[in-house]
């Protein structure tokens, strides 16, 4: 049976270019799948798509047990939608902005007083909720759209890249509010083009490259592809580099990578940090002095090296990205 959120064969072109080229996806109720991939991979177009937003020009998408294309005012009662920018009205308060979104969704006036109230004490933004929200920090925005996604408590919500431009700081209170959310029962679909978010939020990761899921699994499943985690050390003494390989040969799962010029060596393990620290330790023992020496994890750059022999572009999705031509066309539809 399809989860809370099906596609099937999804494909939305604009001109020449093929945003989405036979998206499959079932995100199970009340689990997180973390759609990951660099700007320009179709991200954001499947969102779009599966909210009701573009039309696809083919496959199948249900949401909440609702076909999209057939009953999209259902869909759209079923949803929360959090997009890539914070989507407040600058000049009303935050409470202002949330009692309008619960009369958008025709709440009544006491209803939507109560519900703006225990969401701005639930996102930490009562002590501003009287402020105008153009005198909110960006990640006070971020919370505040959040919240207006959340009035009316949907059963399925969307994020799309809900903590790009957020400090270290913001990003991690967010996650904390996104983990409540699910824990409540909310399916998520979530996009990203951080790997570490999808660590700590996604149940399962789709990986997106030109309009196709070209990956699907866990976290551990897809650091399992790119070699997962790895001791890098450098030796400070280059005649010391023969022994220090030993050292890693005792330990790795794998050939260990020797760089002379830069008296680096590297290998594939598995035990995290307590096995680095039983690494120093041995290091330590047989009197080999390092420079330095780090666990290191897949990033999405080694994701996509892996998987498609090219590293994830992280700038501004440019001219004719397939979700920069989405953003467009959906520009011209609303003139």
């Amino acid at each position: 049976m399809p989860g809370a959120i099906y596609a099937e064969g999804l494909v939305k072109t604009f001109g020449d270019v093929r945003a989405l080229d036979g998206v499959d996806l079932d995100v199970p109720e009340g689990t997180v799948l973390g759609l990951l991939g660099p700007n320009g991979a179709g991200k954001t177009t499947a969102v779009r798509c599966l909210t009701t937003l573009l039309r696809p020009d083919s496959g199948k998408a249900v949401v909440a047990g609702i076909d999209v294309v057939r009953q999209p005012n259902e869909v759209r009662r079923s949803i929360g939608l959090s997009g890539q920018f914070a989507a407040v009205d600058e000049y009303l308060t935050g409470r202002e902005n949330l009692q309008m979104v619960g009369r958008l969704y025709q709440m009544k006036g006491r209803a939507a007083k109560a519900r703006a109230a225990e969401l701005l004490e639930q996102f930490h933004l009562a002590d501003a909720a009287d402020r105008p929200t153009k005198t909110y920090s960006g990640g006070m925005r971020r919370r505040l759209d959040l919240a207006a996604a959340l009035v009316v408590s949907p059963p399925v919500m969307f994020m799309d890249e809900p903590t790009t431009g957020l400090d270290p700081r913001n990003r991690q209170e967010l996650w904390g509010v996104i983990k409540q959310l699910v824990a409540g029962g909310t399916t998520l679909l979530l996009t990203t083009q951080y790997l570490e978010e999808a660590d700590h939020l996604a149940h399962d990761i789709a990986v997106v490259d030109h309009g196709r899921v070209i990956a699907r699994g866990t976290s551990d499943q897809l650091k399992a592809r790119t070699g997962g985690e790895r001791v890098e050390l450098v030796v400070h003494e280059r005649d010391r580099m023969g022994a220090a390989a030993e050292v890693l040969a005792a330990f790795g799962k794998g050939s260990t990578t020797v760089e002379e010029h830069t008296r680096k060596l590297t290998v594939p393990v598995t035990g995290g940090a307590k096995l680095l620290a039983e690494v120093i330790r041995e290091l330590d023992v047989r009197g080999i002095e390092i420079d330095d020496i780090g666990l290191r994890r897949p990033t999405l750059d080694d994701v996509f090296l892996s998987l498609t022999g090219h590293v994830a572009e992280t700038e501004e999705a440019g001219e004719g990205s397939p979700d920069d031509a989405g953003h467009d066309q959906e520009k011209e539809a609303a003139k």
